[in-house]
């Protein structure tokens, strides 16, 4: 028998072998079960070790638990050295039928391939699939690179997807994982740890997830960029990486960035600059708020805010930059909003800034961020962006005050523990 049938049982469901599933995260499958049963493309996006291969490892498992024989699945774990052996979309349309003619399934075959970026020109075998009309195919795919959906694929597949943005662990889910109460303390630890699944099977011990951590970053910057992009200064990119956690929260611009390493004695230009921190959000390291004229109704050119995709980079590999918790903070609420479907925005006004505007389907919601509304001058300050905005739209003030505040003008005061309830 090939070889490769034997490999590909190791990582499948077909018989006895005993999987992890990981922590079940369950407003991620149910969203993705409710598009299944149909021929749209599943892709799920994000970062590297975020948990998109447990997802998918859980939704075949849960199409198993509906009546659907573990015979009609199909799973592909391209970052295994074992199925190095699939370089291109020919060798994955092989081996799909190679999977076909030896495991027989009746029926509509579910193809789970992760990591599918590593596939050269796989778009091509996904739309064959995806398009096959003598046989029932439903496909699952994942990938590490926000570029996934760009060029021939959207074209080729033209709407007949879904996509799914994998972030890491949210509060909730950290409340479960651990099993502590959702409170401003819990809070605080969830700030100061991280969401990257894998950090909560570790040791509590700082330097094991500083070594973890540091695996991470090194290898998503080497195989997913300098790799990939054969880039010629991989120390520029690291210490653009680490200029971007450092100042996250912080309006920035790239003529900042190249302003701040020239005077450090670094030649450089705008131009590599501006590619390797596109290559960077590319990988959902670092995600790119852009700012918003709130009167004209448009995004502006120029700075930007840029949000750490885990505040595990900073809690762990570069504590030692000043940056206080109000900072942290704010990017947690940005996260929290994209993980709940929202385009996220900063708010420009003539001589104000709001830290967010938020957007989705009909639903505006402008809010500030801030650590504590200690004094009337603080409350003062947070308050003035949304009391000076003329429309209607929600306009809330997050905060990690143990006190309740009353609405000010329409303005309401939310704890930041229960930020996801009016989500």
């Amino acid at each position: 028998m090939d070889e490769r049938i034997n490999i590909l049982r190791k990582y499948n469901l077909w018989g006895d072998t005993a999987f992890d599933f990981g922590f079940r995260r369950s407003e991620y499958n149910e969203k993705i079960m409710d598009f299944t049963g149909n021929r749209l493309v599943k892709i799920l996006t994000g970062q590297r070790r975020a948990g998109k291969s447990y997802l998918l490892r859980q939704t075949a498992r849960q199409l198993i638990e509906n009546g659907v024989p573990a015979a009609n699945t199909l799973f592909i774990n391209r970052e295994m050295t074992d199925l190095d052996f699939i370089k291109t979309y020919k060798d994955l349309d092989e081996i799909i039928k190679l999977y076909q003619a030896i495991i027989q399934p009746t029926g509509k075959v579910y193809i789970f391939i992760d990591e599918i970026q590593l596939i050269k020109d796989w778009e091509k075998t996904i739309n064959s699939y995806s398009q096959d009309y003598t046989a029932e195919y439903e496909l699952f795919i994942s990938g590490s690179n926000s570029k996934l959906l760009s060029g021939e694929l959207a074209t080729l597949l033209s709407g007949r997807y879904v996509c799914f943005n994998v972030f890491p662990f949210s509060y909730q889910e950290y409340l479960m994982v651990t099993g502590k109460e959702q409170m401003k303390q819990s809070y605080l630890d969830y700030i100061n740890s991280g969401g990257l699944p894998e950090l909560f099977s570790l040791p509590n011990k700082l330097e094991i997830r500083q070594n973890y951590m540091s695996t991470i970053k090194d290898s998503i910057l080497l195989r997913d960029i300098i790799q990939r992009y054969n880039i010629r200064d991989p120390k520029l990119l690291e210490d653009i990486f680490i200029f971007l956690v450092n100042n996250a929260s912080n309006l920035i611009s790239v003529n900042s960035i190249v302003k701040y390493f020239k005077n450090s004695g670094r030649n450089i230009s705008y131009d590599i600059v501006a590619a390797y921190i596109g290559y960077i959000e590319d990988t959902f390291l670092i995600h790119r708020c852009e700012r918003y004229d709130i009167k004209g109704k448009e995004t502006l050119a120029g700075t930007s805010k840029f949000y750490i995709n885990d505040l595990a980079y900073k809690n762990y590999l570069y504590p030692g930059f000043a940056y206080g918790i109000g900072y942290k903070l704010e990017n947690l609420v940005y996260l929290q909003l994209r993980r709940s479907g929202y385009d996220v925005y900063v708010g420009a006004m003539r001589d104000k800034e709001v830290d967010f505007v938020a957007m989705k389907d009909d639903r505006v919601i402008y809010l500030q961020a801030t650590y504590m509304l200690e004094t009337a001058q603080t409350m003062e300050r947070e308050y003035a962006p949304l009391l000076t905005i003329g429309d209607n739209y929600e306009k809330y003030v997050v905060s990690m005050d143990e006190v309740q505040f009353p609405s000010n003008e329409g303005v309401r005061h939310i704890q930041a523990w229960n930020l996801k309830e009016i989500l």
